[in-house]
């Protein structure tokens, strides 16, 4: 066959083939020039008074194609910034947070001062100028300005505590794989009209790994309403040439960024100057017009720092030295027509500003600055009225589109936490697992997701790493079409490829997913690649539910990470898939509440722990499931607590006669059957009257009253107990805690080595985690404590 490009769906154009039907008058170029001179400057001003902090480079680089983007082809309404239907503008290029400030502002003065009836009713849903005294400013640390203003605090990267940001984004290509899943959700809600999704990148954050398979998931599914603005700059960090282009090789990647988007079937469009607004317009205009089901990109050729004076990478995170001449010339071109003077608050020639005064005396020179750009928006009426009438454009647009649900009863994911919070600790009858049966936790678990999808009408949506049978999700969309999402050959199967074996945008689709507040996201592999790879995306997940929930007091919307295969008894595959740190990586690693782990041992317990989960309303939730089938226990002959007290996180499962000989806690499948069915006995007939507590989930259990978390497991039973977990040592210490019981706890690093293959009781002895392994530690404590 040879080595070809193969078909594509995609199409490749150069932006000066694009012909242009209407196109952009002389005036209103001139306008747009006026408007980007005026958005340099602030982006300068927001650099020089933090003092000297951001990004200004490619805030300035990106500036003209993101504001011929929300003046001419974006479809929302200023006045409600959480519409769900409108387009959503995502800055996956987090580091251009300033830039992205400062459009804001200048888009709400603009509003203010020539079309105020478009302004949300809420102060609290705009971004003022007077918001950019808050920008890099810690909330605690509050500045006589800021609190007469009322400022925002303004994130070094963005959040969605900033009205139509919809993801916290930054972390390397995270926030490129959240807005896929953002469009996935759009599209399966909307269908052909589905509200587009622009994102904005540069090159250097096309070379994560993650955005790789992200772009492949969105070429493969046909995400038609995703386009991503890429700003070609070849600059970074460290170098100035990034990619391979005309001059030579790239000094980071040998491609250039419209060969790796041909590759993943995108329409690719190129300017070649990405300062023209005829081009800039032309493109942008014909990224809204292909019908071959296909994502979008545009690349423009910019240069980071245009007309800033600092150009290229020396520009990415640095700038003018505070107040310095270089600064004011930059800035002369647009204060002269007002004539107007800025202060000076360099230490040099303000010494005051050395001492703790500092901060307070250039946030006085800031505002002086901010007022100079009002006047300035007022002096230029015919240019500002034309681009507020950009903005009221764009409100009529969007109610003409009239955005409908394409199902007949659309997905209502709220009906998920609505019907966990009555359930409580009640298992529905077909959710029931029968005592004697043999069950696997895995499948349990995907069971349980199939009943949350149905309660929802399909507002599930799940993919894995190449599992989904084998870590049973995929019967989370079995009463739904089988097979993965193509937006035009399968668009209503439940299940969704992330690109592959792709944990990373995983876990980044299903946290953009859960931002479109229609849609719980689901995301499966082995727990020892889930948990490490899907924490960022988890992280940043988290981050953005806390900063929505400040602005509009929302709760969040969960994401699950489902860590399959957990733990040791995937004895087979080696400790390379059999690690017991996965729950350590993200067990007390969020803010209170933020995230939920769940640590079942039998498969009885699942449904009632993701029930509880689901009606808390974590950021994020992680079952920890295991491989093999298990015969699951009769709790009631056994004489052990029913599997209602699991939602507890941590419960008695075995009470002593009196006053219990061992105190013992235990958490993880493969070692809490083990006790149940060989150890539990043995203490029993030599006599030995052990108190048992299970832990199912750390974060459940803190969600009870301090009162009830005493009653539950007392600071005596702490000091008293000895530990066997399945997991690292770390994950008991709060249950265990005087020093011999920590000394006597069992885990599977207590070898001192990862344990090797072989099948589950074989490792499992190995660790010295098998019945005669357990014993042998319990009667040792015994012993030492005695």
């Amino acid at each position: 066959m040879g080595c070809t490009w193969g078909p594509r769906r995609g199409q490749w154009l150069d932006g000066e083939d694009i012909p242009s039907t209407t196109g952009l008058t002389s005036d209103e170029r001139a306008y747009l020039e006026h408007f980007d001179a005026v958005y340099r400057a602030l982006c300068a001003m927001l650099y020089n008074y933090v003092p000297t902090s951001g990004h200004p480079g490619g805030s300035i680089s990106c500036g003209r194609f993101v504001a011929n983007l929300i003046w001419n082809h974006m479809d929302y309404d200023l006045g409600a910034p959480d519409e769900a239907a409108a387009d959503q503008i995502v800055f996956a290029a987090g580091h251009k947070a300033l830039g992205l400030y400062a459009m804001w502002a200048l888009r709400d003065e603009i509003a203010a001062q020539y079309a105020p009836g478009i302004l949300p009713e809420l102060w609290q849903q705009r971004l003022r100028l007077e918001d950019l005294l808050g920008f890099r400013r810690n909330p605690a640390s509050m500045t006589p300005l800021r609190h007469r203003f009322q400022a925002k605090s303004l994130d070094g990267h963005p959040t969605p505590a900033t009205p139509f940001v919809p993801l916290a984004t930054g972390a390397s290509g995270v926030g490129l794989c959240g807005a896929i899943g953002l469009a996935l959700g759009f599209k399966d809600y909307y269908g052909d009209n589905a509200p587009r999704v622009h994102v904005v990148e540069g090159e250097g954050g096309l070379t994560p790994g993650r955005v790789s398979e992200a772009l492949a998931s969105a070429g493969t599914a046909g995400l038609d309403n995703l386009v991503l603005h890429l700003d070609w700059n070849q600059s970074s960090i460290d170098v100035d040439r990034v990619c391979r282009d005309a001059a030579g090789p790239g000094q980071y990647v040998q491609w250039e960024p419209a060969e790796l988007l041909r590759l993943h079937d995108w329409n690719v469009i190129c300017v070649e100057d990405g300062t023209d607004w005829s081009g800039i317009d032309r493109a942008q205009a014909k990224a809204l017009s292909f019908s071959n089901g296909q994502p979008t990109a545009i690349v423009y050729r910019t240069t980071k720092g245009w007309q800033y004076g600092i150009e290229g990478r020396k520009s990415h995170g640095a700038g003018h030295a505070l107040c310095s001449t270089s600064f004011y010339e930059l800035l002369e071109p647009v204060l002269q027509e007002l004539h107007g003077n800025l202060p000076s608050c360099s230490a040099a020639e303000v010494p005051a500003c050395a001492s703790a005064d500092g901060d307070e005396i250039r946030e006085a020179c800031f505002w002086q600055a901010l007022e100079q750009v009002r006047s300035l928006l007022g002096e230029a009426p015919a240019c500002c009225r034309w681009l507020a009438g950009g903005v009221q454009q764009a409100r009529e647009r969007l109610l003409e589109q009239g955005r409908q649900s394409r199902f007949s009863s659309p997905p209502n994911v709220e009906a998920i936490g609505q019907a966990a919070g009555r359930l409580g600790s009640t298992v529905p009858s077909d959710m029931a697992v029968a005592p004697n049966s043999s069950e696997t936790l895995r499948g349990a678990l995907g069971k349980a997701l199939g009943y949350w999808n149905r309660v929802a009408g399909g507002a599930v949506l799940t993919s894995s790493a190449d599992l989904l049978d084998s870590t049973s999700v995929s019967q989370a969309g079995r009463d739904w079409p089988q097979g993965l999402y193509q937006s035009r050959d399968n668009p209503d199967t439940r299940l969704f490829a992330a690109g592959g074996i792709c944990e990373d945008n995983m876990a980044g689709m299903i946290a953009g997913l859960a931002a479109t507040r229609r849609y719980l996201g689901v995301g499966s592999s082995y727990g020892a690649f889930m948990a490490p790879l899907g924490h960022i995306a988890a992280r940043l997940h988290a981050i953005s539910c806390q900063a929505r929930a400040e602005r509009t007091g929302e709760p969040p919307l969960p994401l699950v990470m489902v860590c399959g295969h957990a733990g040791l008894k995937t004895g087979e595959d080696g400790p390379t898939h059999a690690d017991p740190q996965a729950l350590q990586l993200l067990q007390g690693n969020f803010p209170a509440e933020a995230c939920v782990t769940l640590t079942p041992w039998e498969p009885a317990e699942v449904f009632p722990l993701l029930a509880r989960s689901l009606a808390l309303r974590p950021a994020v939730i992680a079952p920890f499931v295991t491989r093999p089938k298990e015969t699951v226990p009769d709790r009631e002959a056994l004489g052990l607590a029913p599997v209602s007290a699991a939602v507890q996180g941590l419960y008695c499962l075995r009470e002593s006669g009196g006053e219990p000989d061992i105190v013992l806690v235990l958490q993880g499948s493969g070692v809490t059957l083990t006790f149940v069915n060989d150890v539990l006995p043995q203490l029993i007939a030599d006599g030995i009257d052990p108190q048992v507590f299970v832990v199912s989930s750390a974060e459940l259990f803190d969600s009870l009253e301090p009162r009830e978390q005493e009653e539950v497991f007392s600071v005596r039973a702490a000091e008293r107990a000895m530990g066997i977990t399945g997991f690292t040592l770390p994950t008991l210490y709060r249950w265990v805690t005087s020093p011999l019981g920590r000394q006597c706890s069992l885990h599977p690093f207590a070898e001192g080595h990862y344990p090797g293959s072989g099948r589950a009781e074989q490792v499992l002895g190995q660790a010295g985690l098998d019945a005669r392994g357990q014993l042998a530690a319990i009667y040792r404590y015994l012993s030492l404590r005695a």
